[in-house]
């Protein structure tokens, strides 16, 4: 087994093109041998520099040899490993369906160490407006609100996890903005619009004690189908 490294440990040289290189051990490799962060700078004050950032980074991290695994890889392996007992069957369909149509063709590439809060910025900016599979005769390819929001939350669950599996320093979904929710204003009926409604039903006497508990109750869809 190669010999480990002390975690931290940085290097700086001159590169043949003029630049300065500082590396930095940012974990290790299943057969212990190191793996490195570089950065680069144009002068050596530059470098050490951006070294010293580096350090304070990545400072009592021991990051894994599957850090180099793609988002994509990381996400299937999540929901195959870590989700699939672990929510309802709808929930992982919903969240398989998020992958394939929305993160693997913008992001889904992307190393997992290489992902930022800009860059998953810019991934959101992207699928609100491109991210529909089936361009919609009004929306085109606008993606709604809350598919956006859907796409958010599980990335920032996924991400999480990869933190804790110490497959990335920190979670790059923290500090984005996604859109708000944008629900349609409901219509509330006057006196005359409910008295109207409830004469309307008496036509349909399978339905009238149905409709009649609903407006006097407020019950939400599904509670009043729930009644027996």
């Amino acid at each position: 087994m190669a010999k480990r490294r002390p975690q931290g440990d940085g290097t700086i040289h001159k590169r043949k093109d003029g630049r300065w290189e500082a590396r930095l051990v940012i974990g290790h490799k299943n057969d212990g041998s190191p793996m490195y962060k570089s950065v680069f700078g144009k002068t050596q004050k530059q470098a050490l520099k951006l070294l010293h950032s580096a350090i304070e980074t990545y400072r009592d991290v021991d990051l894994t040899e599957d850090s180099r695994m793609t988002l994509g890889e990381w996400l299937d392996k999540w929901l195959d490993e870590y989700m699939i007992f672990t929510i309802r069957e709808s929930t992982l369909n919903s969240y398989r369906s998020m992958v394939k149509n929305q993160v693997k063709p913008f992001i889904g590439s992307k190393p997992l160490s290489a992902l930022t809060t800009s860059e998953m910025q810019k991934f959101y900016n992207k699928i609100k407006k491109d991210g529909r599979v089936r361009e919609h005769p009004i929306h085109g390819k606008t993606l709604a609100d809350s598919m956006v929001r859907g796409v958010h939350m599980m990335l920032h669950e996924a991400l999480d996890m990869a933190v804790k599996e110490r497959l990335i320093v920190k979670n790059p979904t923290n500090g984005t903005t996604i859109p708000k929710c944008n629900y349609p204003e409901k219509q509330v009926l006057g006196d005359s619009q409910l008295n109207t409604f409830l004469e309307a039903i008496k036509a349909y006497p399978e339905w009238t004690d149905f409709f009649y508990t609903e407006v006097m109750t407020g019950l939400r869809r599904g509670e009043i189908c729930g009644l027996r």
